[in-house]
């Protein structure tokens, strides 16, 4: 389990991660090493879509359900990751140990301070002091930069080579201690004030040494030379405090063997052409702009109206699901946030508080206390449960400028949230519910390949074993009731609830959190929420968070790279574009996309000013699904020459049978193949 924070988690993320914070000393055991490896493997489940679709329409589906073209075999040969594979888990912590021995090896002066493995290789964070050269002149500290990846890469395929045994060594505090002074490792010190007992060491043969839990290969010898990569240098500030020494990053990389590193560095090729912040720029969907501040989102017009599509589709799940879609304020009363205990808990991840009238207003970090008071208004009967409310807010949390990355990591984000209040009896059925709005959403998006793992009750909880016990076996019944494989994380869950998050698989073969389910027994009792029970007493509902996207601006992001800014034609910025031949069809041109404006179709004039093929070509490359040239003779007949991105060139439609084909095709999220009577040939 990860110590970062998802903004799929509406709700009690930031209380869970302030809790989080306060066991550093077993996040550090190399940061995630303990409670993975007592996970079950959480495999992926292909989830084909429940939608039929009419007999001239089943060869095309939608852009973002058509896979990318990969060799025979990809999905048998799809690459481990830390949570299938306890042995590349270990091959890449070693890797990290290897590494820092190295460095310090090249550079006696570097100390060093944490080395996790990440989902997709590990990094070590250095730390170089001022020296004094022999005439007693300070000599700057030492800036490592990506041409020094090279000689410590040699260095470690020496310490591969000497086959080093590692050890494990079980140490009381007072010995850790000696140790890591006589080698001048204050950081180290730090570190160890945060641990628990027992207190272990890792040592690589009699050369290096350091605190760590574990687990690691049995020598140098079995990591594979040719399955490591060194990427790159960043900087980080210790603890993540710019108000500490700043550290130096090593990024890198580890596989089992040349074979499965070869393929993630074609899949890095792949992620790089796919990056939302390009080809946000590129298409004109959004920015982040400097003169207003880092990780505040501007949507720009044609992001906007992808967005628009986004929001509507999700309203009108809700509501056909049974919720009610409510709105709540930007800011509220900072006693608010002390009742829901977010202020105790995550101060330090919430912007400063303002004045106003001498009583001070917290801008929210979230939407849940919102909607406990909504619950709380009037006084419920047992017979008005379950209540469902659905809101799509605007949140905004204090992130580091140095953590923000494009729409994945922002200060002001838009949060897909859902609260459920319910009696016990109808939580199952609630949480069914949710899994399967959960499916119909993802899937309309082209997501159909979910990884699912259920969360247990912690060691540190609110609540008793009752209703923990009764709200597990209920996301447990739900889950087979879909059917769907999970794995199980053995006190993993929140400290107020168990839950369940699902990761969805994109495209070419990235998995990303986005949807959770969480039951919650603190919010409910610090609200005081109630309802008349049939015995006609008082009783407290459970409440259910949920999130199916996480964030709107995340979610974008992960579309945005899932379908290479080609998005499909019901959410296409520009679903046709009208290629003006003359001047003199202007008028007409303009005339259709009013007409098609009228039936919810999103129709463009080009100006006109270039030659046909220069239209083309723009237009292709604004990733606009649809074409249609016109000149003196469409406009004459009513009629419309078509060309398809995907497929060329079409042949000539009626205006009408084209803007009715084009808004049906819209509406069932398909892509377009008849227009009136007439197929649409592939070439």
């Amino acid at each position: 389990m990860k110590c970062g924070k998802f903004y799929s988690g509406c709700f009690h993320t930031m209380m869970f991660v302030a809790v989080l914070r306060t066991q550093v000393a077993k996040a550090f055991l190399s940061t995630q090493s303990r409670s993975l490896l007592q996970q079950r493997t959480s495999p992926i489940i292909n989830n084909q879509a429940h939608v039929k679709f009419p007999a001239l329409v089943t060869r095309f589906m939608s852009a973002v359900d058509t896979p990318v073209k990969e060799e025979a075999g990809t999905e048998e040969e799809d690459l481990p990751t830390n949570d299938t594979d306890e042995e590349l888990l270990k091959i890449r912590h070693t890797s990290a140990h290897v590494m820092a021995m190295a460095v310090q090896q090249i550079y006696p002066d570097a100390q060093v301070t944490i080395g996790p493995w990440i989902d997709n290789g590990f990094y070590y964070d250095f730390y170089f002091p001022e020296t004094t050269n022999e005439e007693g002149e300070v000599v700057p500290a030492r800036r490592l930069t990506d041409s020094d990846l090279k000689p410590i890469k040699k260095a470690m395929d020496k310490i591969i080579s000497k086959d080093y045994p590692i050890e494990r060594i079980e140490v009381t505090r007072e010995e850790a201690e000696r140790r890591i002074k006589e080698i001048n490792e204050p950081f180290k010190l730090e570190i160890l004030e945060r641990l628990i007992e027992p207190i272990t060491i890792y040592s690589i043969g009699d050369q290096w040494w350091d605190l760590c839990a574990g687990p690691h290969v049995e020598s140098t010898g079995k990591l594979p030379k040719k399955g490591i990569a060194l990427q790159s240098v960043a900087g980080a500030y210790w603890r993540g405090d710019e108000n500490r020494e700043m550290l130096q990053r090593i990024y890198a990389t580890a596989w089992k063997d040349a074979a499965q590193l070869k393929k993630y560095k074609k899949l890095l090729e792949e992620a790089k052409k796919r990056d939302h912040r390009m080809l946000g720029k590129k298409l004109d969907l959004f920015s982040i702009q400097d003169e207003a501040g880092g990780g505040l989102v501007f949507w720009h017009p044609k992001g906007s109206r992808i967005r628009l599509k986004i929001e509507d589709f999700w309203k009108q799940a809700h509501v056909d699901a049974g919720y009610e879609i409510v709105f709540s304020p930007h800011i509220a009363n900072l006693d608010l946030w002390k009742t829901s205990g977010h202020f105790d808990f995550y101060k330090e991840d919430m912007f400063d508080q303002m004045d106003v009238e001498n009583d001070q207003y917290q801008i929210k970090p979230m939407n849940c206390p919102f909607h406990c008071l909504m619950y709380k208004d009037e006084l419920r009967s047992y017979r008005d449960l379950p209540i469902r409310m659905g809101e799509l807010g605007t949140v905004y949390r204090y992130e580091r400028s140095g953590t923000l990355h494009g729409l994945m990591r922002v200060r002001g984000f838009t949060q897909d949230d859902g609260h459920i209040f319910c009696l016990p009896e109808q939580l199952e059925d609630e949480i069914v519910g949710v899994l399967d709005l959960t499916e119909e959403i993802l899937t309309r998006f082209g997501f159909n390949k979910y990884q699912v793992m259920l969360s247990t009750r912690p060691e540190k909880s609110v609540g008793g074993d009752d209703i923990w016990d009764a709200a597990t076996a209920a996301l447990r019944a739900a889950l087979e009731k879909k059917g769907w494989e999970y794995g199980v994380d053995e006190g993993g869950g929140a400290f107020y609830g168990p839950k369940i998050d699902l990761k969805i698989r994109d495209a070419i073969g990235r998995t990303w959190q986005c949807s959770t389910v969480q039951c919650d027994f603190n919010l409910p009792e610090r609200f005081g929420l109630e309802y008349v029970n049939a015995e006609g007493t008082r009783s407290q509902p459970i409440m259910v968070h949920r999130a199916i996207f996480g964030s709107l601006e995340r979610f974008f992001g992960i579309l945005t790279e899932n379908c290479a800014g080609d998005f499909p034609l019901w959410l296409a910025p520009t679903q046709m574009k009208l290629l003006i031949v003359t001047d003199a069809v202007r008028d007409y041109c303009n005339e259709v996309a009013k007409k098609a404006a009228k039936i919810g179709i999103r129709v463009s004039v080009d100006r006109g000013t270039e030659r046909l093929a220069k239209q083309i070509r723009n237009a292709e490359q604004e990733r606009v699904p649809i074409m249609a040239v016109v000149g003196v003779k469409e406009m004459e007949t009513g009629k419309l020459a078509v060309r398809s991105r995907k497929l060329g060139d079409l042949g000539s439609f009626e205006t009408d049978d084209l803007l009715q084909e084009l808004a049906r095709c819209s509406n069932e999220a398909i892509e377009m193949t008849t227009v009136g009577e007439k197929e649409i040939k592939e070439d």
